[in-house]
């Protein structure tokens, strides 16, 4: 979540992207193993982070003593973000933390008492003092699941004061965290499953939250790495980072080098001037026939910060390219570097480029490395890292495509962590049944009108093994079957309707949340199995239903009995009109 961007790597991420770091070492356990649940990971995240007409609604609901009638909610999206045909499910695990751990503070009443009219009893506020979420159940899909409209992501059921209370707080927990974990999803489609993808959104994300939350579920929805080392230790995704613009321009000469000396990657000897190696190695470029038309003179201060870098870092040296000339100075003085490193045993790990033609520039960069290696025989030289920065977005990356480049990974900020392209998935929180009896939201614009009733959801899936359809039934209908052909029908078109026969149901529903009531509950997955889970979903859609551009509308669809009531119940509750 956040604004603005700039070509500057200080400003993309702070950090360069690389395999600098193996980053991750604790690896948090999954929520909920031992049986109990901590609070949400936001400590802000409490019951009053809320609307204030949810607690209005509350005393209301209690003043005409309907607090204990049994409600349920569906929380849905109406549309897909970005102009995609599908979103991926997240922030599951933050709602069930939410629910576990509901209550309301001694503070939190007394503060209530001075925003709520001075009508209201003071029976409501003691009334508050024991009210959880001890009978309220959450069936969900999977979290890291790839959903589509209509189809509720949750089921919310139990008193209607309480239930209605974690409105507002749910849809803040799934929108954005479903929205961002889409957009990391829709990167990683276009960018190709073989490029490392890094997220370098932490600076320019809407507050910490933005920025920590926005780490963990871009690692979801596909990156493999961030720069942002809090959301690394909080939830054990690798961290990566080496230096930006700044380190490069604060040298002004060798003489800033005081501690020289490295020693051989095997110890076995010590070089004691590794600044003059470094001098070496670029004369001898400079020198070579095969090298002279590729550069002349480099600037020697972006030498002396390379070569200062590389002996704090001889193991993970990689540099930023771009500071003052990418061919003429940066990727041969880079070299230069690098090639000393080589003589002592070291392998280099690449370069970042963050500016001007990343295709272009990739190119050059790597026949330059060819050529060093065929010239000196330095092995693998030519199969350095190549990543590129800048303001990357899905555009830039199949523009790059198109043109051939020779980038290996991207480091991703204001266009991922911003969700730049659509800045809200706009979920609802709409009541479906209350006591048992169907309810149903009407509206002039069809796509808000809600469907009724609590519901199971079902995917079909085809002989192919790609998934068909979504159906939703009645919670008191036979679920569907494989092999069994199966009636499915738009909510609201009556033409738009098929015969599937599946191959394969898969419920999509499961109990997440029982209260106390001892009924079983699936343990919720570490962030590692989300991100596989969010992999296998993806590969289970038919690749034109989640392609970056023009993809194909996936069917939600209801039962033939579900329809009928749907239609039913719209015109019991719609007012006749009557002419004059």
């Amino acid at each position: 979540m956040a604004a603005t961007s700039s070509s500057d790597p200080a400003e993309e991420g702070g950090s360069s992207v690389g395999i600098f770091g193996d980053g991750g070492a604790c690896k948090p356990s999954a929520a909920g193993e031992s049986g109990s649940i901590p609070p949400p990971t936001n400590p802000l995240v409490t019951p009053l982070l809320t609307d204030m007409y949810q607690v209005t609604m509350a005393y209301a609901y209690w003043k005409a003593g309907k607090q204990n009638d049994r409600a349920v909610f569906d929380l849905l999206h109406r549309k897909n973000p970005f102009g995609g045909e599908y979103t991926v499910f997240a922030g599951l695990e933050e709602c069930v933390r939410f629910a576990a751990n509901f209550h309301f503070t001694y503070a939190d009443i007394e503060y209530l008492r001075t925003i709520m009219p001075p009508v209201c009893e003071d029976g409501f506020f003691s009334f508050l003092k024991d009210v959880d979420c001890s009978e309220v159940e959450i069936h969900a899909i999977a979290e890291g699941s790839v959903c589509f409209p209509r189809v509720p992501l949750l089921r919310v059921e139990g008193p209607l004061l309480v239930v209605q209370l974690l409105e507002t707080t749910f849809l803040t927990l799934v929108n954005y965290a479903s929205l961002v974990a889409t957009n990391a999803a829709r990167f990683r489609k276009v960018a190709g499953m073989d490029k490392l993808l890094l997220e370098f959104g932490l600076r320019r994300a809407q507050g910490p939250d933005g920025g920590i939350s926005g780490s963990k579920y871009c690692y979801l929805g596909g990156f493999d790495a961030t720069s942002n080392m809090e959301a690394g230790q909080r939830f054990g995704i690798p961290v990566r980072g080496t230096h930006s613009h700044a380190f490069v321009s604060s040298y002004m000469s060798f003489d800033e080098i005081t501690d020289r000396r490295l020693q051989h990657s095997d110890g076995s000897s010590t070089c004691e001037d590794f600044v003059h190696l470094t001098m070496q190695c670029l004369k001898r470029m400079q020198r070579a026939p095969s090298l002279q038309h590729w550069f002349g003179e480099t600037n020697h201060s972006e030498l002396a910060a390379f070569t200062s870098y590389a002996l704090a870092f001889p193991t993970a040296f990689q540099a930023l390219v771009d500071t003052y000339d990418v061919l003429k100075s940066g990727v041969p003085n880079f070299c230069a570097v690098a090639l000393a490193l080589h003589e002592l045993g070291f392998k280099a790990v690449g370069i970042r480029l963050d500016s001007g033609d990343l295709s272009y520039f990739s190119v050059e960069s790597r026949k330059f490395f060819r050529a060093i290696e065929k010239e000196f025989g330095a092995q693998g030289f030519g199969n350095m890292v190549i990543t590129a920065s800048n303001d990357i977005n899905e555009d830039t990356l199949d523009a790059l495509n198109k043109q051939g480049h020779e980038i290996d990974a991207y480091g991703i900020g204001t266009q991922l962590i911003t969700c730049y392209k659509q800045p809200a998935l706009g979920c609802v929180y709409k009541l479906v049944e209350i006591n048992g009896q169907p309810r149903i939201k009407l509206s002039e614009d069809v796509s808000k009108v809600t469907i009724p009733c609590k519901k199971q959801c079902y995917r079909l899936y085809g002989k192919e093994g790609y998934a068909l359809v979504d159906l939703m039934v009645g919670d008191d209908e036979s679920p569907p079957r494989a092999g069994e052909r199966i009636l499915c029908r738009h909510p609201f078109s009556e033409s738009k309707r098929a015969f599937v026969i599946p191959s394969r149901v898969e419920p999509l529903y499961k109990c997440y949340w029982s209260g106390s009531s001892g009924a079983p509950r699936e343990p919720l997955p570490a962030l590692e199995e989300l991100r596989e889970h969010c992999r296998r979903e993806l590969e289970a859609q038919r690749s034109d239903h989640v392609r970056a551009f023009n993809p194909t509308p996936y069917k939600v669809s209801v039962s033939g009995k579900l329809y009928d009531f749907i239609h039913f119940l719209w015109l019991n509750e719609a007012p006749v009109g009557e002419l004059h």
